[in-house]
């Protein structure tokens, strides 16, 4: 079960071993009938690394901004040489510095933008390490994914996490699409038959069917663009592949 039942938890409150309690009952009833995640082979070592390349990203975004915003604050004299440059060419410069003895507000300053673009170089070095050992594994457990068009290692590693290591407690295309979150969910009522959104589900493995779409849309892929239910594309040359 992915969470208690909100209105027991509503007339019970929470705990720990209220959660177990209904855990159980939900086994033991049949309700809970799905498969965990095996993670014990290749899908686990790619879990691991996204974890490390989301961590090394947002610090990687963290030491730009912050260089950024010292620019603005820097002294005059050194502000006007630095102001105009961008992001790449802002971290070029400022991690060649060579501010010396600290004497001056000027120095100062130098120093914490050399450290932060160093900072910042760094982790692009890292993200990309850590990229490459993503796609050599993406590769290895699940080549014909990475060969679907407007596919890259990320959406393909968010995919497989959300499918696990024993990818065979999947049943159907149905069931991941369910598990995604982008299966219809049926809101009928009287004679009115409709479907809705579905709002549950594996939230980054929607993000990355997402964004696999929005590429083709954008390459005009033949097969998304022609799909029925009339997905609207930018205007461009068509991709049949």
């Amino acid at each position: 079960m992915i969470r208690p039942n909100r209105q027991a938890r509503r007339r019970r409150g929470k705990s720990d071993p209220a959660d177990a309690e209904a855990a159980a009952c939900a086994v033991l009833s049949g309700e809970a009938s799905g498969i965990p995640k095996a993670g014990d082979a290749t899908v686990e070592m790619i879990r691991a690394l996204r974890v490390a390349r989301s961590t090394a990203i947002r610090a990687r975004t963290q030491a730009i901004n912050a260089l950024h915003a010292l620019v603005v604050t820097a002294p005059e004299e050194l502000r006007e040489d630095i102001r105009g440059l961008s992001g790449p060419k802002l971290v070029r410069t400022c991690a060649s510095f060579r501010p010396g003895q600290l004497t001056d507000p000027a120095s100062a300053t130098k120093t914490a933008l050399r450290s932060l673009a160093r900072r910042h170089e760094a982790h692009i070095a890292e993200v990309r390490g850590l990229d490459r050992e993503l796609r050599r594994l993406t590769a290895e457990v699940c080549p014909q994914l990475l060969a679907l068009y407007g596919t890259g290692s990320d959406t393909a590693g968010a995919l497989l996490l959300a499918a696990g290591d024993n990818r065979d407690r999947l049943r159907s295309e149905s069931a991941f699409a369910k598990l995604c979150g982008v299966s219809p969910v049926e809101a009928s009522s009287g004679k009115t038959t409709r479907h809705r959104l579905n709002r549950a589900g594996d939230r980054h493995a929607n993000a990355a069917l997402y964004r696999i779409v929005m590429v083709r849309l954008r390459q005009r892929h033949r097969l998304t663009v022609d799909y029925p239910g009339g997905i609207t594309a930018p205007r461009g040359p068509c991709c049949e592949s």
